[in-house]
């Protein structure tokens, strides 16, 4: 038997749709972030006393899914880099992911890792842990000269819901220790003690969401290295970015539509990519983003989705409070407290299922979150596993 790729590549010669996959996956990072080039400025004036052998000052990064606040991050983080290994200045950037490291003593143990000092996963006191960090910063620290250290804290709100905000703490209490927090919720801040709030005392860089024309512009710039020349259709990439400007301007979003109806033309054996396979793979994108998370969920979430579900088909204004009074009608025997509820609302916005809107009410009657559903219904109710 011949070997199949070689048959797949020859039987495709000409005719491939990608020359290259890797620039339309948003962990990707491009030599030009255009439409950040503003908040990069802005990461890099607070960044640029480290050249002077300065701690700088704490910055968080706000906006929604896809807005571009980890490339900025990194993107800066390289241009640092670049210029602090000119300059010989002993700093390092180090990337947190707070949805693989989600508690104070998996960070710290981490940094600590990476920084050159062995630490186990578990089995040392948090005290212990934090010594070893702080030890690293002392004059006569294993380097043999002095440290400066950013870290950067990629979805901080995941780490402070489970963990509390003792790692903030540790962090702006040691040192040339320098944090930049990167959240999708502008009242992740509630989440912090105040004590901790004034330790931190960061500067706030908000990334608001992508328009049409810009996410044009950045589709423009990865179709041009990800795909063979007069392979997508006129209207393709327009197509994207309107539909991804409609999900909160989410770059990651348009990114996604751009390889899935890239995937589909090639699994097709066509020459081209049209909009026919842009809407496809919305479907398809949609259907397995829904099916793969709905079926993971824990029992109680899943019953807070039914009771979502129930009351966006009676066409009610969803309220927490009335959502909390529809979960406990289903639910009498085994319900869990109106605060887990409000828990559980924020780790369905995380995950993009749900959306909520803080509104007034007007003078004297307080403010109120109204929750919608992000998802097609049927979908949703085929992929629950509970009634």
């Amino acid at each position: 038997m011949s070997n199949i790729f070689d048959e797949l590549q020859n039987n495709n010669e000409g005719t491939l749709i990608f020359k290259d996959k890797k620039p339309l996956d948003h962990r990707w990072l491009p030599d030009n972030l255009v439409h950040r080039e503003e908040q990069i400025r802005q990461i890099a004036k607070n960044w640029i006393d480290v050249l002077n052998d300065v701690t700088p000052s704490n910055v968080t990064l706000y906006g929604k899914t896809g807005t571009g606040k980890t490339a900025t991050s990194k993107f800066a983080r390289e241009q640092l880099m670049e210029v602090a290994r000119k300059k010989k200045i002993f700093v390092k950037i180090e990337y947190i992911r707070c949805t693989d490291y989600t508690t104070e003593y998996q960070v710290i143990a981490k940094l600590c890792n990476q920084l050159g000092r062995d630490v186990p996963n578990r089995g040392w006191t948090k005290g212990e842990v934090v010594n070893t960090f702080r030890d690293i910063f002392k004059s006569s620290n294993a380097f043999g000269k002095k440290l400066q250290l950013i870290v950067i804290l990629d979805e901080i709100d995941i780490l402070l819901n489970k963990d509390g905000d003792g790692i903030l703490y540790t962090l702006t209490r040691t040192d040339n220790v320098s944090v930049l927090c990167i959240s999708n919720y502008l009242d992740f801040k509630n989440l912090i003690k105040p004590r901790v709030t004034s330790s931190l005392n960061d500067k706030e860089i908000v990334f608001p969401p992508y328009g049409a024309t810009q996410l044009i512009d950045i589709l423009n710039e990865r179709a041009a290295l990800s795909f063979n020349e007069d392979v997508l259709a006129d209207d393709v990439i327009p197509l994207c970015s309107a539909m991804a400007a409609k999900e909160e301007g989410d770059a990651r979003y348009a990114l996604d539509l751009l390889r899935n109806a890239g995937e589909l033309a090639f699994d097709e054996d066509s020459d081209k990519v049209t909009t026919a396979h842009v809407r496809m793979a919305k479907d398809r994108i949609e259907h397995n983003k829904i099916i793969d998370i709905i079926k993971t969920l824990p029992l109680q979430q899943q019953r807070v989705l039914v009771s979502i579900l129930n009351l966006t088909k009676q066409k009610e204004e969803i309220t927490s409070g009335k959502l909390y009074e529809t979960y406990t009608d289903l639910y009498k025997k085994d319900a869990v407290t109106y605060r887990r509820i409000f828990d559980f609302i924020n780790e369905l916005e995380m995950l993009g299922i749900i959306s909520t809107n803080t509104i007034s009410r007007g003078r004297g009657k307080g403010r109120t979150n109204i929750i919608k559903l992000q998802c097609d219904e049927t979908l949703l109710e085929s992929s629950l596993t509970v009634i």
